[in-house]
């Protein structure tokens, strides 16, 4: 055994290996949830500059503005980061064991999100209905549906995600000593509310 891998001490006569494995249930699931967000990154990623390569240079693509609603969409976007701040105090509340702030922020972070889809639901059901939008109209039409379909898909199993760690730090089965798990679903819900952004950007605001 080198000494780089293990410490040794005598303790009565007993060599003992302090040595911490590195691949913690913790860290497994963080590697794990880094991996998916890589690839999800892509996706969004070729989305989003496929947008910019169909707008750019067409003399033909409508103004953002003349049909989004900028207004309701910054509350939308307002409110997702909100849940992001909420998400980070709902961590450092069960890391320390305070499991009733836990359940407060974390029940905030899940609402945000259910505000956040349904007013894109609201949103939505204004641009069939009244402003004639549809997937099948033009290309403008069908990125923009596209893409924050799939970006609402995420919301919805970030909500279906926080609210089972919510209901079990609930019924007790959620404690300090598994944090990590809270941990992981913040590092999805982060990820989420940065892919709003820039999809708020470039499609609503450029």
């Amino acid at each position: 055994m080198s000494e780089a891998a293990a410490v040794d001490t005598h303790d009565h006569g007993v060599v003992r290996d302090q040595l911490e494995p590195s691949l913690t249930p913790g860290n497994l699931g963080k590697l794990g949830m880094w991996s998916f967000l890589a690839g999800d990154a892509m996706t969004f990623g070729a989305a989003i500059a496929a947008y910019g390569a169909l707008r750019i240079d067409n003399p033909n693509w409508p103004s953002p503005a003349a049909y989004l609603g900028i207004t309701t969409t910054a509350i939308m976007t307002f409110i997702l980061i909100c849940s992001s701040v909420t998400m980070v105090e709902a961590l450092g509340s069960i890391q320390t064991g305070r499991m009733a702030r836990y359940r407060n922020f974390m029940a905030l972070t899940v609402l945000g999100g259910i505000v956040f889809l349904g007013m894109q639901a609201f949103e939505w059901h204004h641009l069939l209905g009244e402003k004639g939008m549809s997937i099948k109209v033009d290309l403008f039409d069908a990125t923009f549906f596209i893409l924050t379909g799939f970006h609402g898909c995420h919301v919805f199993g970030g909500v279906v995600y926080n609210s089972v760690l919510l209901i079990r730090g609930m019924t007790g089965k959620l404690t300090q000593q598994k944090a990590h798990l809270v941990e992981v679903a913040g590092l999805y819900w982060h990820f989420v509310d940065l892919v709003w952004i820039l999809i708020f950007t470039f499609i609503y605001l450029i």
